[in-house]
């Protein structure tokens, strides 16, 4: 006996085993079983999703010698014919290949004979979109006012294309693209019954492969069982579709957090031994970064399909909210151009780069305004230009240059007379410490309250008491005692300050920058003259101080 390929061999026979769908399934049964049919049906709704394979347990449900209801027996002639395709009374149709007005015609001229051994005559039309007009006035006049022993049932994967006067005349249901999870625990249940070896970790790769298409997941499935020689292991259906563990793409977003160019460069380097599509790499860079997202706003929310779920929030925890948008954004545009360049690797590379290039500098820094497009309040004289940031600029007001341009702590391993540096410039550590994500933000909203020999005692600023958590509190600490080279306990609390923040600190300073920029440009002759010249004014949101 020759092989029945999967999506055949379990395509559902009733109702009950369909796959998803419940909405479109609830309304059809309570049709059926309470004799409220209408005589037009129209399924729409993308491909493998269900369209065709419920209008068939529809047409099997009017037809079955034992009545009709929801749950035809599958044993009378009606109910076998009707599985095997060959019941003359369901007649299917191709929409793709009667486009011709002639073929419709002859087709519905039929229409008024009554069925040869059914209830009822069904008219299963597919891709009814891909009708010409001609045929869709053909078939209007049949559809609005049909015998009482025909039924149409429509499916289309474009139903925009459909007339409205069509449209009107039909029941329609909308089936869904069914959820990874969904797909995943069916490709499980159907493997159970073969007798077939797989992992967890494949199944989801095939679900996520299929695209919310049961068709095409069996599809898939078929192939992965061929590829792995009788078992579904993850590595196999890796290979097959061409995908990469999902450690590259933690380890690529690990070295995003740590800031570190050259780990990104590493990272790209190991993945392209496996000459991945990097457009798909892309896409999956995507998907983990909305997952950590989700992760950062509600926990317990993200997908876990994967198993990652501790990578997943130590991500969340490192990553600045703002950081992870920035990411999102720049990956998403980047797949958009990603065939434009050259080299998909290089493009690849360019991508992530520039998200290192683009990271805001962190919380409590001092930031550094582009010549072009700001004015100056100290030393030269002002300019009136345009409102472009420079390249050299966002370099100025990067971490490390910050960092650099910080007061100078006791380097690492000195000896520390860490007591005066921690109490005469808590600002000035900060920015030293090198920290990232929430634990930077911790520390910047953290005002200095005392130091008793080796404990440094903190309060952090209660409007930002969601930035505090146990790990990021052992993160400050163990920052403090990388810094000063020997150990130190920090004792933090969560209340009023008494003390200015670094944080706070910054956003004084910056006001007070800006309120001088903006007198030193009010005050300019220049300025003076173009305003008295061409009644000019000044938009104050243009103005930016120059460090």
């Amino acid at each position: 006996m020759s092989y029945q390929v999967l999506a055949r061999k379990w395509r559902p026979r009733n109702f009950s085993e369909m796959v998803g769908q419940e909405h479109v399934l609830r309304a059809l049964i309570n049709a059926l079983d309470n004799d409220r049919l209408h005589h037009a049906f129209l399924f729409t709704g993308t491909r493998g999703v269900g369209k065709t394979t419920i209008a068939r347990i529809l047409a099997k449900s009017l037809n079955c010698e034992k009545g009709v209801s929801s749950t035809p027996c599958g044993q009378c002639s009606a109910c076998t014919e009707i599985d095997e395709g060959r019941f003359i009374d369901l007649i299917e149709v191709d929409a793709a290949s009667r486009t011709k007005v002639d073929e419709t015609r002859e087709l519905l001229d039929n229409v008024q004979y009554t069925p040869s051994r059914g209830r009822y005559k069904v008219y299963l039309i597919d891709e009814v979109h891909m009708f010409s007009n001609h045929s869709f006035n053909a078939l209007l006049k049949t559809l609005e006012e049909p015998p009482p022993h025909v039924k149409f049932l429509l499916a289309t994967t474009d139903p925009q294309k459909l007339p409205v006067t069509i449209l009107s005349r039909c029941l329609q249901f909308n089936l869904k693209r069914l959820p990874l999870p969904l797909i995943a625990r069916h490709l499980g249940h159907i493997l159970t019954e073969e007798g077939i070896a797989q992992e967890p970790a494949a199944l989801t790769l095939l679900a996520r492969g299929a695209d919310g298409s049961v068709r095409d997941a069996l599809s898939l499935l078929d192939q992965a069982i061929a590829f792995g020689s009788g078992k579904v292991l993850a590595e196999d259906v890796r290979s097959m579709l061409g995908t990469i563990e999902q450690t590259h793409i933690h380890d690529l977003i690990a070295a995003l957090a740590d800031d570190d160019a050259t780990a990104v460069l590493a990272r790209i380097e190991q993945l392209a031994e496996f000459t991945p599509d990097f457009a798909g790499v892309l896409g999956e860079l995507l998907a983990t970064l909305q997952r950590i997202a989700v992760a950062q706003a509600v926990p317990n929310a993200f997908d876990d399909s994967y198993g990652d779920r501790e990578q997943i929030l130590l991500h969340a925890q490192r990553i600045a909210a703002e950081d992870l948008q920035l990411f999102y954004q720049i990956a998403l545009i980047g797949r958009r151009d990603l065939p434009l360049a050259s080299d998909p690797r290089g493009g690849f590379e360019m991508i992530l780069l520039r998200m290192l290039a683009f990271r805001p500098a962190p919380a409590g820094s001092v930031a550094i305004a582009a010549t072009a497009g700001r004015t100056t309040a100290s030393g030269g004289k002002p300019k009136v230009t345009s409102a472009a940031a420079s390249p050299a600029a966002r370099l100025a007001t990067s971490p490390r240059a910050v960092t650099e341009r910080s007061p100078i702590a006791p380097a690492k391993g000195a000896p520390p007379p860490a007591s005066a540096t921690v109490q005469n410039d808590w600002a000035g550590i900060v920015a030293a410490l090198n920290l990232r994500g929430i634990a930077q933000q911790l520390a910047a909203n953290c005002a200095l309250q005392k130091q008793d020999a080796d404990v440094i005692h903190l309060t952090l600023d209660a409007a930002h008491s969601q930035l505090y958590s146990k790990q990021q509190e052992e993160r400050l600490q163990q920052a403090l005692q990388d810094h000063f080279g020997s150990p130190l306990r920090l004792v933090l609390q969560v209340g009023a300050l008494d003390n200015e923040t670094p944080a706070q600190r910054a956003a004084r300073e910056a006001a007070k920058r800006q309120q001088a920029a903006q007198q030193a440009i009010e005050q300019d002759p220049g300025v003076r003259a173009l305003q008295d010249a061409f009644n000019a004014r000044i938009q104050p949101d243009s103005v930016r101080p120059i460090d």
